[in-house]
């Protein structure tokens, strides 16, 4: 195998910084920022400071910096995998990131058909976006996904897609789809804007109970270890030693599983509904009709 060259090896060790260093300033700015506070304390994400706006002050928050973090930290995972693509004697690298791209294309086209094939850098950038984000939590750092706000951002955007999609049939095709039967249009209508809402709640509810659980377990097994190794003298009697374990092992299911999990399933939730909001058959239809006038 040729021997990589010095530049290589620098541009790597770049999109190496680009990955860590972020996640680095976000663990430091947590520490000096982080208001003191005893026992068990469950907030949502910290407001570092408030930009004042003519219409409304605009509050920056943990999970918007962790988002920007995350986005940094994909954008030099990607860098990194993508760093010296070739034909001939591909590396390990190549190797994961031809396995993914054909995973999610095929996953794409299973899902959603020949006319959306387009959709899998959207799906990849998803599936990215999210695992990260509840990643995150494994560094004490607040995931975006715990965040209502942000997880709505990416429902709306959804939403946006399934109605565009729902317009490519025409106006009248988009409010046809809305009564079909025409006694359930009301009924219809409320699925329609219940969508982005249940995929929203449902993304963010699963990350945030994560949380919740893991910081309650770990509190409460401190407790149970004052409790139970209280009469222990000095050091020994103050160390948490029934806290060691259990919440690690807690932590790879919420934090790496449930994360990961949601990320599949709001993948998989996105490609379904924006397929199902397509006719295909009425669109193409459509489009024939038009041609021949």
């Amino acid at each position: 195998m040729k021997r990589k060259s010095l530049g290589f090896i620098l541009v790597d060790a770049l999109y190496i910084a680009m990955m860590t260093l972020p996640i680095i300033a976000g663990i430091v700015l947590k520490i000096l920022t982080k208001p003191a506070s005893s026992g068990i304390t469950v907030t949502g994400a910290q407001i570092y400071f408030t930009l004042p706006l003519p219409v409304q002050d605009l509050p920056v928050t943990e999970s918007q910096i962790n988002s920007l973090i995350v986005m940094i930290t994909a954008l030099g995972i990607c860098l990194f995998l993508t760093h010296g693509l070739r034909t001939r004697n591909i590396s390990r690298r190549q190797h994961l990131v031809e396995w993914a791209i054909e995973k999610v294309d095929a996953m794409t086209l299973d899902s959603m058909g020949e006319y959306f094939k387009g959709f899998p850098p959207f799906i990849m950038s998803i599936l990215i976006l999210s695992a990260l984000s509840s990643l995150l939590s494994l560094f004490g750092l607040f995931p975006p996904t715990s965040d209502i706000n942000i997880v709505a951002g990416w429902a709306i955007l959804v939403f946006l897609l399934i109605t565009y999609y729902k317009f490519k049939c025409g106006p009248l095709g988009y409010v046809k789809s809305f009564c079909d039967p025409p006694l359930l249009a009301p009924l219809n209508v409320i699925s329609e804007v219940a969508t982005p809402i249940s995929m929203a709640f449902r993304h963010y509810g699963n990350v945030l109970s994560g949380s919740v659980i893991g910081v309650l377990i770990a509190t409460g097994l401190q407790g149970l270890s004052r409790i139970v190794l209280g009469w222990l003298p000095g050091f020994f009697g103050e160390f948490p030693f029934l806290q060691i374990g259990l919440p690690a092992v807690l932590s790879i299911y919420f934090d790496v599983f449930s994360g990961c999990l949601q990320a599949y399933i709001f993948a998989m939730l996105t490609m379904m509904y924006v397929s199902g909001a397509f006719n295909a058959d009425e669109y193409f239809a459509r489009k024939k009709k038009k041609l021949k006038n």
